[in-house]
């Protein structure tokens, strides 16, 4: 098992590695520089600021000093939100990100494990049907789309809800349902075809066999075998729902990493594109690791290696 694990993280760190030296040259490409006021610098105060922050310096030169200041930790300093250095950027407004994220997942996944069950019993039926179209159209509509709908009619035209900014947790509702919609639908997807394959299995007959009652079946042996795979799916999940909450964020004006991050690459701001797309990347890749993690732990088979040692 430990040879399992440090092979994860052999490549967790690879990973990082290669979306970091992806992101700096793609980010470097961009045209235009991070100054606010550049319209208003002479050519003499470009060069200076340019020396002052190495942007004179060869490519290759800037990603390895970069690489090297990476490895102490320090993500640089955003030239748009106030100085601040781009690891107390993150600490700062990680909070709302995380409490719509969290909240989005565990509704989503709440509901889409009751639908996709309920489809898989009452499958071929018109229950089955409906829940088929809620699914299609949770994946279908993007969740910008969905954000601006909710906006306009439970926040603007029935004031049910805060039309923007964050406030208390009512502020929160409006954008945690755009954002649940997703995982709603993907889930609910996914519990119903495992589910269906379940429900078909020679175990079942055999519960059924016994005498079980159909409510413990589905309980006891149904459901809970049909989450397994489910796991792989809500883990990835979990970090997409983050990343896709930015323009989400933007539109209820909620003071999130996600509005952030899109302010962040509007002004060409480096040091933050970087420090954002790298945590971004992190949160992904250690839930990915403890997915193979739990994986390994349930079914030895995937962590052996050849000759059946770990």
């Amino acid at each position: 098992m430990t040879k399992y694990i440090l092979k994860r993280l052999f490549y967790l760190v690879l990973t990082l590695l290669i979306i970091a030296s992806i992101t700096f040259f793609m980010m470097k490409a961009l045209p235009g520089t991070p100054y606010t006021n550049q319209a208003k610098m002479s050519p003499a105060q470009l060069t200076m600021m340019n020396h002052k922050y190495g942007f004179d310096k060869p490519l290759v030169v800037q990603y390895f000093v970069y690489l090297g200041n990476l490895l102490h930790g320090d993500l640089g300093t955003s030239f748009q939100f106030n100085n601040q250095p781009v690891t107390q950027l993150i600490g700062d407004h990680i909070g709302p990100s995380m409490q719509l994220g969290l909240q989005a997942m565990i509704i989503g996944s709440l509901l889409g494990i009751i639908l996709g069950s309920i489809a898989a019993i009452k499958k071929n039926t018109w229950v089955d049907a409906l829940a088929t179209i809620v699914s299609i159209l949770g994946i279908s509509i993007p969740s910008f789309v969905l954000a601006i709908l909710l906006q306009f009619y439970f926040g603007y035209k029935l004031q049910w809800f805060p039309v923007a900014l964050w406030h208390n947790f009512s502020s929160s509702i409006l954008p945690t349902l755009a954002l649940a919609a997703f995982p709603l639908a993907s889930i609910a997807r996914y519990m119903r075809t495992e589910m269906v394959d379940v429900l078909s299995s020679d175990y079942i007959e055999l519960a059924k066999a016994k005498g079980d009652k159909t409510s413990e079946v589905i309980t006891k042996h149904a459901i809970r075998n049909s989450l397994i795979p489910i796991i792989t799916v809500i883990g990835p999940m979990a970090v997409t729902i983050m990343t896709g909450s930015m323009v989400v964020e933007s539109i209820f004006s909620i003071p999130g990493i996600g509005s952030q991050f899109v302010q962040s690459i509007l002004t060409n701001d480096y040091p933050t594109i970087m420090g954002l797309t790298l945590f971004y990347s992190l949160l992904m890749v250690v839930i990915i690791l403890v997915v193979d993690i739990l994986y390994g732990v349930i079914d030895p088979r995937i962590r052996l290696g050849k000759g059946g040692k770990a």
